[in-house]
């Protein structure tokens, strides 16, 4: 990465009192609603899987430690399902040989909505050692799992070595996904995308998993259990929202400001908007937007950049020959259960 660049980052990188200090309404706004803050693991989450031995809590209760090894993986999910809300921890992801390994940070209602349910992913594809870790976004809405919507993307740093901050904000009219408070994709509600646009209460989940038939250049790498257990640490979480019940579809009676709140916050400066278009041109490697081969129109929120529809061409990501179909692979835990295949590169 070059230096005019990597300054870039660090410049507009910011620590947790900042993202909270962002959060705060607007000049001139006024609002009752409760402020964001850091949840305990007891306070605001329960175990899906992994037992004990694979989901260890800190003494503090602030940090989980997910295990996968040769037996399971391990994964927790929020108490409480939300109405919107902005969702984020500081992760540290396993180092060394890590190909076939995901681990998941997302949102979903599918324990809820089977059919027809909403997410928002962050996954972290592992990766041979001595290969940067490759990871992916994506949205769902109203059970479109037909019509993926995955980026995929290198990082600027080792995700492995340090903890870095990814958040999910999810509002009434936009969605953006951020790392170290540097927004990396930003999805608009449009009225072309109708119910695609997620719009049901969902609840955050965070897995580890063994995925050797897709993750890692398709499949090309497996899980090597010789290098167990692969470890992805998460701390600082934040839960801020408003609770909902979709079933008995009762909301705590702040909704209303919440979600007020919730719609001031953007990312908007200078500074951020220059580091997010620098990360998608130097770092971004498919697209959906730009992959015509399987979208002859691109989806309505697709925002097409010039520079961007040149280096992609035709397969939405440089220098890709090759067409992949999707196809259904076996996941749990609210994830759909929809992959469209990308081939990376060795």
């Amino acid at each position: 990465m070059n230096d005019h660049f990597r300054t870039s980052l660090s410049k507009t990188t910011l620590c947790i009192s900042l993202l909270l200090l962002l959060l705060q309404p607007l000049a001139g706004g006024t609002t009752t609603a409760t402020p964001p803050r850091i949840v305990s693991f007891q306070k605001g989450f329960t175990q899906l899987f992994g037992g004990d031995t694979n989901l260890r809590r800190s003494g503090d209760d602030n940090t989980v430690h997910l295990h996968l090894n040769q037996y399971t993986g391990a994964g927790f999910r929020s108490s409480d399902m939300y109405n919107h809300g902005l969702f984020s921890a500081r992760i540290k992801l396993p180092s060394d040989y890590t190909a076939g390994i995901v681990v998941a940070f997302y949102t979903s209602n599918g324990d809820v909505f089977e059919k027809t349910h909403d997410e928002l992913d962050f996954e972290f594809l592992g990766n041979i050692k001595g290969k940067p870790w490759r990871f992916q976004t994506n949205l769902y809405g109203n059970g479109s799992t037909s019509r993926g919507r995955e980026e995929r993307y290198t990082l600027w740093f080792d995700p492995s070595k340090a903890y870095h901050r990814y958040t999910i904000l999810w509002t009434s009219s936009k969605i953006i996904f951020s790392i170290d408070n540097i927004p990396i994709r930003e999805i608009l509600r449009t009225t072309e995308m109708g119910a695609d646009f997620p719009s049901k209460p969902m609840a955050l989940y965070a897995t580890i998993w063994d995925a050797s038939n897709w993750a890692t250049n398709g499949g090309k790498y497996k899980v090597n259990y010789k290098y167990a257990p692969f470890v992805t640490e998460m701390t600082d979480l934040v839960l801020h929202g408003c609770i909902s019940n979709p079933i008995e579809q009762l909301s705590t009676s702040d909704c209303t400001e919440t979600n007020k709140q919730l719609e001031t916050i953007h990312y908007n400066t200078i500074k951020q908007r220059t580091a997010m278009r620098k990360f998608r041109e130097k770092y971004m490697y498919y697209s959906y937007c730009y992959d015509t081969l399987r979208y002859s129109v691109p989806p309505p929120e697709c925002v097409i950049d010039p520079v961007l529809r040149q280096r992609f061409k035709e397969t939405g990501r440089p220098d890709f020959s090759r067409r992949h179909h999707r196809r259904s692979r076996k996941r749990n835990h609210g994830l759909s259960n929809q992959v469209y295949e990308i081939q990376d590169e060795d």
